[in-house]
């Protein structure tokens, strides 16, 4: 931890100069001055519709293929045309429900997860609704906290048509084995559609090693502007139906980005994987920006997981307090930095009131991890209090907030 530069990167983030502990990174990171300056930049001299013969227009053109080359590389990809950007996180993935779902009927099944966030249920199950499919929840096993392939297999047959599973749970913070469970629905012949939101701020998502046909993010839980990123194999984007308007490109990855695309974000999203480059080098990558970023990842992630187990471990040592999920230090690589936390003499809602009124942002309730939540038989409306660490954190905010919990539940 001590060779990772933490003044550097905090020196690029202008919101950490207030006195403030951002502990509230699962649900959307703060941002690099380059990604804000992109933003007023594109703002100022590209804010103009695509495929005009002008400077603007022009400009605008090159935004918006440099946003799509920059995420295919930081997802591991082959080419900006398999890269979706539009909304949200969640309204691609009901757009992508909706058009993969046309090919779909009664005696069709999909599965969906007791640990996903519900972006990726909830479509699922509204397209089951609509169109007479199955569902198929898979458990999650309170042993490892994740997905594990045995309780997969048993679901899947001849009739799944996809298996949607997230990559890193946002309220536990386990990472599922991604790449086994893909394998194992794509051999039964079902689609893969994988969330990463909570993982990509933490490590590199390399799709081509995942195997599976659709993995979506959100460039504000890594740093960048609001907006969702959608990854799928080209050949899948091409021949899916797109809702989109009679005289739309019929080619991706403009097929399925209805409307005037944000040329300001696109920007701004460019930059935040311009960002990770930029820490890999300065970590002491080189090569590719592919490479850099690869040894951004490593970096950061080596220093934020010391944060986390020096969290973890002061958390143990509070009376009463129960960690929801993985503890051992020698898991480290089964989980991401989210940790999350009940205490039976308090509520959830209460300590986070508690908290803020100190500075330290933190969150409480269900974060939209619904299923999982009822299966920890947790109150919904408390559900947890969940502290989420990102690599601009330092041992002194964690300290803090222990320090402060420590006040709170042992007075």
């Amino acid at each position: 931890m001590s060779s990772f530069p933490i003044d550097l990167v905090r020196a690029q983030f202008p919101a950490l100069e207030n006195p403030a502990a951002y502990l509230d990174n699962p649900a959307g990171t703060q941002v690099p001055r380059t990604v804000s300056a992109a933003v007023g930049a594109a703002m100022n001299d590209a804010a103009s519709n695509l495929g005009g013969y002008f400077q603007a227009s022009q400009a605008a053109d090159s935004i918006y293929e440099q946003a799509h080359e920059a995420m295919a590389v930081l997802l591991g990809g082959s080419s900006g045309r398999e890269i979706v950007i539009g909304q949200s996180m969640t309204m691609l993935t009901f757009q992508m429900s909706r058009s993969l779902g046309r090919a779909w009927g009664p005696g069709d099944e999909l599965i969906v997860t007791q640990m996903d966030h519900e972006g990726n249920v909830s479509p699922w199950l509204r397209l089951a609704e609509d169109r007479g499919m199955t569902v198929r929840w898979l458990p999650f096993n309170r042993d490892s906290w994740r997905i594990e392939p045995d309780e997969l297999a048993p679901l899947l047959s001849a009739r799944t048509r996809l298996l949607a599973l997230n990559y890193a749970s946002n309220l536990t913070g386990s990472i599922n084995p991604v790449a086994e469970l893909a394998r194992l629905a794509r051999q039964a012949g079902a689609l893969v559609y994988v969330d990463a939101v909570q993982f990509v701020p933490h490590g590199k998502a390399e799709v081509a090693r995942l195997d599976c046909d659709f993995l979506a993010c959100s460039a504000y839980k890594f740093f960048g502007p609001h907006l969702g990123v959608l990854w799928g194999r080209e050949a899948l984007l091409a021949e899916t139906y797109a809702y989109a308007v009679r005289c739309a490109p019929q080619l991706p990855p403009g097929r399925h980005e209805t409307g005037t695309p944000q040329t300001e974000l696109h920007a701004g999203l460019a930059a935040a994987a311009g960002y990770f480059a930029w820490l890999g080098g300065q970590t002491g990558a080189t090569g590719s920006a592919a490479e850099r970023i690869a040894g951004a990842y490593a970096a950061a992630t080596h220093y934020e997981m010391g944060l986390a187990q020096q969290l973890i471990e002061g958390l143990l040592q509070i009376p009463g307090v129960k960690v929801q999920g993985i503890t051992g230090a020698g898991l480290r690589d089964r989980r991401v930095p989210t940790v999350s936390i009940i205490h039976p003499g308090q509520r959830n809602s209460t300590l986070a009131r508690a908290l803020a009124a100190q500075g330290i942002n933190v969150w409480s309730g269900h974060n939209y991890a619904l299923e999982l939540a009822r299966r920890l038989g947790l109150e919904e409306s408390e559900g947890v209090l969940r502290i989420g660490l990102a690599h601009y954190n330092t041992q002194g905010e964690v300290e803090r907030i222990l320090a402060a919990l420590r006040a709170l539940l042992c007075s």
